[in-house]
C-alpha cells in the first residue's frame, strides 16, 4: 500500500484522480493490514508531511496517518515512541531543522492521535525537558506560538514546579526577542496573532500555577530595564500587561522605585519601554501601569528619571494619537505627563507644533469615537495654555482651531494642575522615612518664616491676595536697569508665590530689600509699621524712575500692563506703566504711582468756628486709615498711640506663643491704667464694636474747646471749634489699622486692647465729593508724601473728644467694600506674638465678580428716587440677602488661612469667630476691596471695575518664566536628593527612629523659624541645597 501512495503522489495524474485513489487507500485503513505495511505506511506519510513537495502532498500524509492510527492505533504507538520524537525535537527530519514549525504541528497532531494510550505519559516527560531546551535557544514568534497551541491542548507538556518558573522567565525573555520586519498589513496581523498566544499561554500557566507569577514579572523589568545598547526588547512584551492582575499594580511599583539596588539608569530604561508599549495594538492596561510608575517615581522624588523621560518620549506619546486603535491609551499618558510637568513649558512646547494638525484631522476623520476623543484632548491643551500663558506666537493658531470646541472653567482647570504636580503626587508608594511634604490641597504657597518674620509673611500674603494689585505688579515691565528696585523683587515674590511647586518659598531676598532701617534682624516687628514702610518706599521709588525717565529725550511710556512676553523691553519701558485712572481722572494725565492708584484716598479735614462760621479746609492723602478705639466708661483713660509713631529698638522679651485659651464669655474689656497684668473680664451685655463703628468714631466730629481751643485766623483769637473729617477720594483697597496698642502711663508698658471687633463681610463707606476752595482754606502741595496716618499728623490719633452731635455733612455717596483680608496678632504686645492672616480665596478679580444690584447699596430709601441727605456714618452689610448676593457664601474653602508656611482653607466665620475662641488672637489690620455698584462692562468688553482691573491673570514675561523654571528645577533636585539621603540613612539606621515633621502640638500663634508654621514641613536641618 506504501509503494502505491508513493507512486501515485509522485505520477502526473491530475488532482482529482489522485484524490480519489487516495480516498481508497485511506478507506482500506477499516482493514486488517500487517504491521510491516502500517509501519511503512508510517513513515512515508511522516516523510510526506515533512518533506512533501507541495500543499497536496502535505495534505495526503496528514489524511493517511490519521486514518491507519486511528484504526491501528497500537502500530502507531509502536512507531511514534518517545525516541522518535525525542530525536525530532533535537536533530529534526532530515534535512528539516529541528526548530521549524512543521516539526511541532506533527508532534501536536499525533499526539491527539495517542492521547488514550498509556505511552502518551512518556511521551509529555520528554516534551517538557525539550520545550525548556527550546525556549531558552529564543525561538522565533512562529514557533513560539505553535509551541503556545500545542501546551495550550496538552497541558501535560507544560514543565512543573522548580522547572514552570523557570519556563515561564525563559518565555518572557523570548517574548522580549520578537521582532516583525513584515510591512505589509496581513503579514503584522499574523505577528500580532502569534504574539497573542505565547501571552495567552503565560496567562494560563500564571492562573494555574500563581507562583510563577512574580519571577515572570521580575523577568519582565529585568528586560525592560537592561542597558545593554545591543538589545533593545521588543515591544511585543506589552500583550503581557492586560493578564497582569490590576490588585497588584501597588505592590510592584513600590517594590520596584524603593529598591535601592535599581540604577537611576535602569529605572529610565524600563520607563522609556514601557512607554513604547502604547503603540502594541489590542494591549490593555498599558496606559495604568505607565502611570502607576510615573507616580511612584513621583512619590519618592526621582524628579531627574521623569524630567528626562517626559522630555525624551512625549512627541512619541503625541504621535499614537494619530492611530485610533491605540490613542485613547496614548492620551491618558499625554495628560499624566503635561499636567505634572509643571515646572517648565519646554514639554508641552514640544507638542504645541503638532496640535492643530491633529485637531483638524479628528474633525474630519469622520470616526465615531473622535468627536468625545477631541473634547477630552481640548480640555487638556486649555488647561496647559492656562499653565504656560503668555506664547501668544505659539498658541494663537491652536485658539482659531479649538474656538468652538468648550474649554474648562479656570476653577477646574487649577484643580487639575494643582492634583497633577509630581509634588502633589501622592506617598503611599514611599515608606514612612521617604514621605515629604508637598503642597497643601489649596495649592497656594506658604512663605517660610525666617526667624521672627511672621511680620513680613502675613503682610505679604495679605498684598497678594489682593488680585488686582497682584495682577498689576505681575504685568509691569521692568527691564535691567530696574533690576535692583524693590518692586522687582516683589514683582519676583509675586511670580513665585504664583507658581513655584514648593510647598513653601523663602523671601529672604524680598526681607533684606525690604527691612526698614530701624528692625532688628531676628525681632518681631510691627506688622503695620512695615506695611506703611513698604509702600511708601515701592511709592518713592516709582516715582524717582518717573522723575529719570522723563528727563530721557524720546520716552514712549506704555498706557497699560505690558504684553511683551519675551522679556525684552527697552529703556524707555523701565518705567512702571500706568493703568487706568480712577473716578473721572483723564487716562492720559494719569501721573499717579501703582501705590496711590491702588491704595491711595484723600481725606479732607474742616475746622470750622463755631463763632464765625468761617470753615478752613486742608486735604491730604491716605493709604491706610488708623482706627482708635471708643474711650470706655468703665476704664482709666488710656493714652492709644499708633503703632508706627516712633522707631523701635530691639524687642524686648522672648516671643510669646499664642496658645489656645478656653473659651470665655462676651468680648473682653480693655486694659487698665491700674493693672499689672492682662485679664479677662466677662461679662458685658453691650454688642461688640464693628469695624464700621470705628470707621464712624474716626470719622465723627470732634468738638476743640478749652486746651484744646482753635484759632481762628478770622476771628483773631482762640475760639471754640467743631473739627470732622470726610474722604474725598476712596481707595480701591482701603487698609483699616486697629490701634490695638495702647501705653500705659503708670506702668510705662505698651498694652493690647483685646476687645472683640465684629467684621462685616461687606461695609459702605461714605464719600464726599471734593470741597470747594474757600479763601480760608489750604490743601497739600501735589508733591506731599504719600504716606499720612491721618490730617492730625502732629496730634494724637486716639486723643479724640466725645463726638459732637451738631456737625452734619451734606450727602455723601456710599460706596461698598468687600472684605478682602485680615491680619490678625496673636499675643499681648507688639514686641511679641505671631502674626498671621486670613485671605479670600478668589478665581477672578476680586470684587469684578461680584456688582450691587440692589440699589439701596448706594444710600437711596425705598420708594424714593433721590437721594437723600446722610448723616455721616459709616455702615456694614445689616441685609443677609444682599449680603450673600454681593460677598457670596461662608462655606469652608471661601477663605484661606495663611500662617508661614501653613496654607488651609477656611470660612468666614472662622476668620469673624477667631477672638472668641483665642482671646488674644484679634484682628489688626484689614483690607476692603472696593465694589463695581454699576455691573456693567467697559466698551472693551471687560469688567468695568473703575477702569482698573484685569480680568484674569497676566502671562508671565519671559524674565520671569526662565526664573520660575529654574528654581523648580532646583526644588525637584533638591527633593531627589534629600530623598535619596533619607533613603540610605534609613538603610543604615541601626534603630528606628521618628523623622522630623511638623509639630501639630505647638501653639497656633507661635513664631520662628519652626514655629507657627515657619517649618512647613521643611527639614531646616538636614537641608539640602545645589
Amino acid at each position: 500500500m506504501d509503494k502505491i501512495l508513493e507512486a501515485l503522489v509522485s505520477s502526473s495524474h491530475s488532482v482529482p484522480v489522485k484524490k480519489a485513489i487516495v480516498k481508497k487507500v485511506v478507506e482500506a485503513a477499516e482493514k486488517e493490514v500487517t504491521a510491516e505495511q502500517c509501519q511503512a505506511l508510517y513513515t512515508l506519510t511522516t516523510r510526506l508531511i515533512f518533506l512533501g513537495e507541495d500543499a497536496f502532498q502535505k495534505q495526503v500524509g496528514f489524511q493517511v496517518l490519521e486514518a491507519y492510527a486511528r484504526y491501528h492505533r497500537a502500530d502507531f504507538e509502536l512507531f511514534f515512541s518517545k525516541d522518535f520524537v525525542l530525536g525530532l525535537l533535537q536533530q529534526g527530519y532530515g534535512p528539516l531543522d529541528r526548530k521549524d514549525p512543521a516539526v511541532v504541528d506533527y508532534i501536536h497532531g499525533c499526539l491527539r492521535l495517542l492521547i488514550s494510550c498509556p505511552s502518551v505519559l512518556d511521551i509529555f516527560s520528554i516534551i517538557q525537558t525539550e520545550i525548556l531546551r527550546m525556549v531558552c535557544e529564543r525561538p522565533e514568534a512562529a514557533l513560539c506560538a505553535r509551541l503556545a497551541t500545542m501546551l495550550s491542548d496538552f497541558v501535560q507538556c507544560i514543565p512543573r514546579e522548580k522547572a514552570a518558573i523557570l519556563f515561564c522567565q525563559q518565555l518572557v525573555r523570548t517574548i522580549g526577542y520578537f521582532h516583525c520586519p513584515a510591512s505589509q498589513e496581513r503579514e503584522l496581523r499574523e505577528y500580532v496573532d502569534q504574539v497573542t498566544k505565547v501571552s495567552t499561554l503565560l496567562q494560563n500557566i500564571w492562573k494555574a500555577e500563581p507562583v510563577t507569577l512574580l519571577p515572570s514579572l521580575q523577568e519582565v523589568f529585568a528586560i525592560i530595564s537592561s542597558t545593554d545598547p545591543s538589545f533593545d526588547p521588543s515591544i511585543a512584551l506589552a500583550s503581557l500587561v492586560q493578564h497582569i492582575p490590576l490588585q497588584m499594580i501597588t505592590v510592584l511599583i513600590k517594590s520596584l522605585t524603593t529598591d535601592q539596588n535599581v540604577k537611576d539608569t535602569s529605572m529610565t530604561q524600563a520607563l522609556c519601554r514601557m512607554i513604547d508599549w502604547l503603540s502594541w495594538p489590542l494591549a490593555h492596561h498599558v496606559e495604568m501601569w505607565v502611570i502607576a510608575l510615573l507616580k511612584g517615581l513621583a512619590a519618592v522624588q526621582k524628579f531627574t528619571i521623569l524630567i528626562d523621560v517626559t522630555l525624551l518620549k512625549i512627541e512619541l506619546v503625541f504621535n499614537r494619537l494619530w492611530y485610533p486603535i491605540v490613542r485613547q491609551g496614548a492620551l491618558v499618558v499625554l495628560s499624566h505627563m503635561l499636567l505634572s510637568f509643571q515646572h517648565s513649558p519646554e514639554a508641552f512646547h514640544l507638542v504645541v507644533p503638532h496640535i492643530v494638525d491633529l485637531v483638524q484631522s479628528l474633525k474630519h476623520d469622520g470616526l465615531p469615537t473622535s468627536k468625545a476623543f477631541l473634547l477630552h484632548f481640548t480640555e487638556l491643551v486649555h488647561c496647559m495654555m492656562y499653565q504656560y500663558s503668555g506664547f501668544p506666537d505659539l498658541y494663537d493658531d491652536i485658539l482659531e482651531a479649538i474656538k468652538e470646541l468648550p474649554g474648562p472653567g479656570e476653577e477646574k482647570i487649577k484643580l487639575v494642575l494643582n492634583q497633577s504636580a509630581w509634588t502633589s503626587q501622592s506617598n503611599s508608594f514611599a515608606s514612612g522615612l521617604l514621605r515629604l511634604p508637598g503642597k497643601s490641597e489649596t495649592g497656594k504657597t506658604g512663605l517660610i518664616n525666617l526667624g521672627n518674620t511672621c511680620y513680613m509673611n502675613s503682610i505679604i500674603q495679605t498684598l497678594f491676595s489682593a488680585t488686582d494689585f497682584r495682577r498689576h505688579v505681575l504685568s509691569l515691565c521692568l527691564n535691567d536697569a530696574t533690576a535692583n528696585t524693590l518692586m522687582k523683587k516683589l514683582q519676583l515674590l509675586f511670580t513665585f508665590l504664583s507658581h513655584t511647586q514648593r510647598a513653601a518659598y523663602s523671601p529672604r531676598v524680598f526681607f533684606e530689600a525690604s527691612r526698614p532701617p530701624w528692625f532688628n534682624a531676628g525681632s518681631q516687628q510691627d506688622c503695620s509699621e512695615y506695611l506703611r514702610f513698604l509702600l511708601d518706599r515701592l511709592h518713592e521709588e516709582e516715582k524717582t524712575i518717573q522723575v529719570l525717565m522723563s528727563a530721557k529725550p524720546n520716552v514712549s511710556p506704555g498706557n497699560g500692563p505690558s504684553d511683551n512676553t519675551g522679556g525684552e523691553t527697552s529703556a524707555e519701558d523701565a518705567r512702571v506703566s500706568p493703568v487706568a485712572p480712577v473716578e473721572g481722572e483723564s487716562e492720559g494725565n494719569d501721573e499717579r504711582t501703582l501705590i496711590e492708584r491702588m491704595f491711595g484716598g484723600r481725606l479732607s479735614t474742616g475746622i470750622r468756628c463755631m463763632t464765625c462760621n468761617s470753615v478752613s479746609e486742608k486735604e491730604e492723602p491716605f493709604t491706610d486709615l488708623s482706627l482708635a478705639f471708643c474711650p470706655s466708661t468703665t476704664s482709666s483713660p488710656l493714652q492709644t498711640e499708633g503703632p508706627s509713631e516712633e522707631p523701635r529698638g530691639p524687642c524686648q522679651g522672648a516671643v510669646n506663643g499664642g496658645s489656645e485659651a478656653p473659651e470665655i464669655g462676651p468680648s473682653p474689656k480693655p486694659v487698665t491704667a491700674s493693672t499689672t497684668s492682662v485679664h479677662f473680664v466677662p461679662g458685658s451685655s453691650e454688642p461688640p464694636l464693628s469695624v464700621p463703628d470705628l470707621v464712624d468714631y474716626f470719622l465723627a466730629p470732634e468738638i476743640l474747646d478749652k486746651e484744646n481751643a482753635y484759632f481762628c485766623q478770622k476771628c483773631g483769637s482762640l475760639q471754640r471749634a467743631e473739627r470732622g473729617m470726610r474722604v474725598v477720594a476712596a481707595p480701591e483697597y482701603l487698609i483699616l489699622t486697629l490701634l490695638r496698642f495702647s501705653y500705659d502711663a503708670k506702668c510705662h508698658v505698651r498694652r493690647k486692647i483685646l476687645d472683640n471687633v465684629t467684621i462685616p463681610p461687606l461695609m459702605r463707606l461714605p464719600v464726599h465729593a471734593t470741597p470747594p476752595k474757600h479763601s480760608s482754606s489750604s490743601s497739600s502741595p501735589p508733591s506731599s508724601p504719600l504716606q499720612v496716618d491721618s490730617p492730625e499728623s502732629s496730634e494724637n490719633l486716639a486723643k479724640k473728644l466725645k463726638p459732637s452731635e451738631v456737625g452734619v455733612w451734606p450727602a455723601a455717596r456710599f460706596l461698598p467694600y468687600v472684605l478682602s483680608s485680615v491680619v490678625m496678632h496673636s499675643g499681648m504686645s507688639s514686641e511679641s506674638g505671631h502674626y498671621y492672616s486670613y485671605g479670600r480665596n478668589l478665581n477672578g478679580a476680586d470684587g469684578a465678580q461680584h456688582h450691587l444690584a440692589n440699589p439701596l447699596a448706594v444710600g437711596e430709601e425705598p420708594g424714593n428716587g433721590q437721594t437723600e441727605p446722610i448723616v455721616l456714618t459709616c455702615s456694614g452689610a445689616t441685609h443677609p440677602k444682599q449680603e450673600v448676593e454681593v460677598y457670596g457664601g461662608q462655606a469652608a474653602g471661601d477663605w484661606l488661612l495663611f500662617n508661614d508656611s501653613r496654607v488651609t482653607f477656611t470660612s468666614l466665620g472662622s476668620v469673624q469667630n477667631v477672638t472668641n475662641r483665642f482671646p488674644k488672637d484679634t484682628a489688626y489690620v484689614l483690607i476692603y476691596r472696593k465694589q463695581d455698584v454699576t455691573g456693567g462692562q467697559n466698551s472693551t468688553g471687560g469688567v468695568t471695575a473703575n477702569g482698573m482691573r484685569l480680568g484674569s491673570e497676566p502671562p508671565l514675561q519671559k524674565e520671569l518664566m526662565d526664573a520660575v523654571t529654574k528654581d523648580n528645577k532646583l526644588f525637584l533636585q533638591e527633593q531627589e536628593l534629600n530623598a535619596r539621603t533619607r533613603a540610605l540613612q534609613a538603610a543604615s539606621a541601626s534603630c528606628s527612629f521618628r523623622p522630623n515633621g511638623p509639630d501639630d502640638n505647638e501653639p497656633p500663634g507661635s513664631c520662628g523659624p519652626s514655629g507657627g508654621g515657619g517649618g512647613g514641613g521643611f527639614n531646616t536641618v538636614n537641608r539640602l541645597v545645589f
